[in-house]
């Protein structure tokens, strides 16, 4: 643990961040599997699905939490699947 006070506030904003980068990228992969297993399964709200995940992968892409081009790689990937 650091002593000196800056750096004492930088652990607990990194640890926040680190928090809430997590849950985020989490709820992405969550949404990417969910649409999977209901294309998989051919569920009728796979749509809907679909949207979701694009829409997760988004937010992801904008907050920094992937890169564009796997951004782009995810959503073309699976709106293939959607159209097979």
């Amino acid at each position: 643990m650091p002593i000196i006070k800056s750096a004492i506030k930088r652990v607990k904003t990194t640890e926040k961040a680190n928090a809430k980068n997590s849950s985020q990228l989490s709820k992405m992969r969550t949404a990417v599997k969910k649409f999977e297993k209901a294309k998989t399964a051919g569920a009728d709200n796979v749509e809907q699905l679909f949207n979701e995940a694009v829409s997760a992968i988004d937010k992801a892409q904008s907050k920094g939490l992937i890169k564009a081009n796997k951004a782009a790689r995810d959503k073309s990937r699976m709106a293939d699947r959607l159209a097979k």
